[in-house]
């Protein structure tokens, strides 16, 4: 196994070093044909999709896993509009971040190049296949993909018709390299190899992106988790948090940037909770409330002290009544993971200390969590939401996917 993956490797890192030198019309004529092949293969990527969820029936998942992992036309539309934005958005490679001459005449200047070769480890989202390897071709890089087995028949056919346009497009089909490891066990083999891979993005539940960052020899740019949370102030708009805690649970509780714990100020408690009780039931939430919780929404469950700061990715939703915004703050900390957190208030003194205090990656005032997304950022798709704060933090497009180098022009100076 080993020897089948270094060769598939070694391919994507020789291809890299022409991908590196395109220029921006060779990258988008690219993207173009990888669209029009998707468009063309449509059926059979539907058709791969409905035996993996087929397979997937017989284990028992949750109906969230199926969500993620079943594709629609609409969905494949989805991800051709995700490459389509990419097209549109200016290419990061050979842009001048700084330059300047030194006294001895020296010209510096520092320019953002690729990071070389990305390998992307992911579980049960197919999109995430078209997302990465349009942003990797368009920020230079070659891409490894590894996904879960769950939708093994459906990550290959969509890499099928991407790797087709590349070929109609005459750039080589070895940039986008298509892992198919039986055994979880093997992913360790691909985290060793860091002479052909130059960073891993684990994409996927708590465990892979443990097992991805204790195992990898590679930098590992990763997401902690999703556990985002809405706090309502006291002087928040009632009416407006109830729209944007409605919208961050419920519009799509599968992903990263659902919340996952309600906080609200004891004195709107009792108004608040009563107003969005019955509108998280009638949207199939299942409340899990402290003590203060109950008493005005008798039909929640009792919460439990692990469901703070757990990650449900489900209709699922933890509720606790605070005395204050510092109770709420420290209640953040100790719970939250660093990805996405939102006050609903209408006071600037407490919006100023929330946004300064909170440590995440992104901090909403007035605003539903769920545009943590490189779409919705304005960067087109993205690789994933990183909650770390060394290279790239937030939304990973395609700035994140460059390095720099600095390029030194001189005319005979030596250092004296």
């Amino acid at each position: 196994m080993k020897s089948k993956i270094s060769h598939q490797l070694k391919l994507a890192k020789d291809a890299s070093h022409a991908l590196a030198y395109l220029s921006s019309s060779q990258k988008n004529t690219a993207l173009y044909e990888m669209i029009r092949s998707l468009k063309k293969g449509k059926s059979e990527i539907l058709k791969a999709n409905q035996l993996d969820i087929l397979k997937t029936q017989k284990m028992g998942k949750n109906e969230s896993f199926f969500l993620r992992l079943k594709l629609t036309d609409a969905k494949i539309n989805e991800m051709i509009k995700g490459i389509e934005q990419i097209i549109n958005i200016e290419d990061p490679i050979g842009k001048i971040d700084n330059g300047w001459t030194r006294p001895n005449g020296l010209q510096i200047s520092k320019i953002r190049v690729p990071l070389g070769v990305i390998a992307v480890v992911f579980e049960s989202r197919p999109n995430v296949v078209s997302d990465v390897c349009a942003l990797a071709l368009k920020s230079g890089n070659a891409i490894i993909l590894k996904g879960g087995i769950e939708a093994t028949h459906t990550n290959a056919v969509i890499t099928h018709f991407l790797k087709k346009g590349l070929e109609n497009s005459k750039i080589s089909q070895e940039i986008i390299q298509f892992l198919e490891i039986p055994k979880h066990e093997d992913i360790k083999i691909l985290l060793k190899l860091s002479e052909y891979i130059d960073v891993v993005i684990p994409r996927g539940g708590k465990a892979l992106i443990k097992m991805v960052v204790e195992n990898s020899k590679i930098p590992v740019i990763f997401q902690n988790q999703g556990i985002c949370h809405a706090f309502i102030d006291e002087t928040a708009d009632l009416e407006m948090a109830m729209r944007i805690v409605i919208n961050a649970k419920t519009s799509n509780p599968s992903v990263c940037n659902a919340i996952e714990c309600l906080l609200v100020h004891q004195t709107i408690a009792e108004q608040f909770l009563r107003k969005i009780g019955p509108q998280l039931l009638m949207n199939r939430v299942e409340i899990r409330g402290d003590r203060e919780t109950l008493k005005w929404i008798p039909e929640a469950k009792a919460v439990c002290p692990e469901d703070y700061g757990y990650e449900f990715l489900d209709l699922i939703l933890a509720v606790r009544v605070v005395q204050s915004i510092e109770e709420a703050l420290d209640h953040i900390s100790k719970f939250g993971s660093q990805h996405s957190e939102v006050i609903v208030t209408n006071s600037l003194e407490n919006e100023r200390k929330f946004l300064s205090e909170v440590d995440a990656a992104c901090v909403y005032s007035n605003a539903s969590t769920r545009f943590t997304d490189g779409g919705e950022f304005g960067f087109g798709a993205e690789i994933g939401i990183s909650t770390q704060k060394l290279h790239a933090r937030g939304p990973v497009g395609l700035q994140e996917l460059t390095t720099y180098k600095y390029i030194i022009r001189g005319s005979g100076q030596i250092r004296e």
